[in-house]
């Protein structure tokens, strides 16, 4: 099993590192100190030994912050954690804060109305996220100060960084040799006139130089600095274990450096022109270099722009999206299978534990599953209105008779990252769950129908998907979808579909589509599948051109027994059979032969 269930939230920790911490803080003269959930990448997931934010609150989400001060100490969570936070968290000595309607400024200006002193890791904060930060504390009498992490003062054997081995990832599944991305990339830089981008972000790095790696659990990156020079050569600055065959793949024109020598690397340029993403950069970088632009005969220029590797890793290569459709098959037909053995089942005698180690048996039945993409969320009942809920053993439910299911996950292949979710009924459920999940198909019908102008963003598209919900006064909290990476991260950027997100869609980017639904303490709802956005042909008839589309991945069936027939148009009927079929002519020659018969019978017309 990739997947564990052991209970890592300790609650009853916290108090005293909240303590220990607190004295630490008035040793060092503090009022404050912030304690992201991030590591110096900014990563969703983070090794063991930069999990601060759980070893001292006990909250394991993969989002928020705490800002402990010496009477308060405010737990920072996002809609997908409110639920849970106040489970995994000793609520007598933290406080959950919704965010983002409660911004960290105003927090800290009311609980500081006299002013003071906060520390915070700049390490672990962006240049963007502390520019931020630093105006909304203006004429406070607030400061911030950079200082040694206060978290790791107080935390006795605290794990060791990773070190683990580099993979390579064959040219004929990224499509391009890293030869070619290093010396487009660097041209670009030189014809802008800068001479090295500072890249922070592993996926960038993975992907810039067609490696990859296991520092990080259900991401396969190598935990990793970079410096990008015009010339297209490479600083790779990290501790993971390279071997002969990696370092031939590299070549003569990557440059390997300690993992902690970013700082030093730096020391040594003169006359350079450094450019730096504010939005993944670490804050003490910035500082760095500044220190070092003020001593003239360096003749050092700092400029902004974004992480050049980003908007080319999201616009997939063709043979991407084929390795892509590949994996997604292998993947569909795991999952057909899953379900097909849980319609054997019988209320009552199953367990969520039960499910994910069933799903995670036929993903590794394929003979290709390298990792989970993310911990399967398998939450029945009211843990189905937790987001991304996380079994474990203590909070494992037996699945009862009108419980639905909502069952989330994906996996690692050489080839693709997968990710899907579909709802399942436990026996007979009631018309109101039946009612509200037509409202979720009908917004993923949606958007996988859509036809869109190019230049439009994820915030242009998001309300489609809630329009059906908006109808009846429901709504979820989080995003429509996110980018997927290929054997990278199953949550990358730039491109999104939420309310957020201000960047353009564009050919070959794969997004979630993944509307949802919620009642807390009763039920909760989603429908996912992964696409591709495509170009579209002009239809007959019509006369606006240069349109984009998006491409299903996922083929598995929707549950038709949660589908209230009535409350479908006929375009949402003929979309779902056509896409039904789809299903039995992709999947159903990879299936067992009572899978097969399964799958018939899941497709039959609404």
């Amino acid at each position: 099993m990739f997947q564990s269930f052991d209970d890592t939230a300790r609650p009853d920790q916290g108090p005293p590192r909240l303590a220990a911490l607190r004295a630490a803080l008035a040793e060092a003269g503090l009022s404050g100190f912030l304690v992201p959930r991030a590591d110096a990448h900014q990563g969703e997931y983070v090794a063991n030994c930069d999990n601060r934010l759980a070893w001292l609150t006990g909250f394991t989400g993969s989002a928020g912050f705490c800002a402990v001060l010496a009477d308060v100490a405010g737990v920072f969570v996002d809609g997908r954690y409110r639920v849970q936070v106040k489970t995994q968290v000793d609520i007598a000595h933290f406080t959950p804060v919704d965010c983002p309607e409660v911004r960290l400024g105003e927090w800290l200006k009311q609980h500081l109305p006299q002013g003071g002193e906060v520390g915070f890791d700049p390490w672990l904060y962006t240049v963007e996220q502390l520019e931020a930060l630093e105006k909304s504390l203006t004429g406070s009498g607030i400061t911030l100060r950079a200082v040694e992490n206060q978290i790791d003062r107080v935390w006795p054997e605290r794990p060791e960084r990773p070190r683990r081995p580099i993979t390579i990832q064959p040219d004929d599944l990224t499509g391009r040799p890293h030869a070619e991305k290093r010396h487009d990339l660097g041209a670009a830089l030189e014809a802008a006139g800068k001479r090295c981008a500072i890249l922070a972000l592993p996926d960038s790095i993975c992907w810039l130089l067609n490696i990859r790696g296991s520092d990080i659990p259900r991401n396969p990156i190598v935990q990793a600095f970079a410096l990008l020079d015009w010339t297209g050569a490479v600083t790779l600055l990290t501790d993971a274990e390279v071997s002969p065959e990696v370092k031939a793949h590299l070549g003569d024109h990557v440059h390997l450096r300690p993992y902690g020598g970013l700082l030093e690397t730096l020391d040594a340029a003169q006359g350079a022109t450094f450019q730096i993403d504010p939005a993944s950069t670490p804050a003490i970088v910035l500082s760095h270099l500044q220190a070092l632009a003020a001593e003239p005969e360096r003749a050092i220029t700092i400029t902004c722009g974004d992480d050049p590797c980003v908007l080319p890793k999201a616009c997939k290569t063709e043979a991407e999206i084929a390795g892509t459709r590949a994996a997604h098959l292998r993947d569909g037909a795991a999952v057909c299978e899953l379900l097909c053995w849980f319609d054997e089942q019988s209320p009552g005698t199953i367990t969520e534990i039960d499910v994910v180690t069933q799903l995670e048996a036929c993903r590794a039945a394929t003979g290709k599953l390298l990792d989970i993409s993310f911990d399967t969320i398998a939450g029945s009942g009211p843990n189905g209105a937790l987001a991304h809920y996380r079994v474990t053993r203590s909070s494992n439910r037996t699945l009862q008779n009108g419980d639905l299911l909502v069952l989330d996950g994906g996996g690692q292949y050489l080839d693709g990252t997968t990710d899907i979710t579909r709802t399942l009924p436990v026996g007979d459920v009631g018309a109101d769950e039946r009612a509200a999940f037509t409202r979720v198909l009908q917004g993923m019908i949606a958007i996988s129908r859509l036809r869109f102008p190019a230049g439009l963003a994820g915030r242009d598209l998001d309300a489609i998907a809630r329009y059906p919900l908006w109808l009846a006064d429901q709504d979820y909290g989080h995003g429509t979808g996110h980018g997927v990476g290929v054997h990278l991260c199953v949550h990358e950027g730039p491109q999104r579909l939420s309310r957020t997100s201000h960047e353009p869609l564009k050919p070959g980017m794969i997004l979630s589509n993944e509307p949802g639904y919620y009642r807390e303490g009763a039920f909760g709802i989603r429908i996912e599948n992964l696409l591709v956005v495509s170009d579209a042909h002009l239809l007959p008839g019509g006369d606006v051109s240069g349109k984009l589309c998006f491409e299903t991945l996922n083929f598995v069936p929707i549950d038709r027994r949660l589908i209230d027939r009535d409350m479908l148009t006929q375009p949402e009927r003929d979309w779902l059979d056509a896409y039904h079929q789809e299903c039995r002519d992709k999947i159903g020659s990879r299936l067992s032969a009572r899978a097969r018969l399964w799958l018939d019978q899941a497709t039959r017309p609404v």
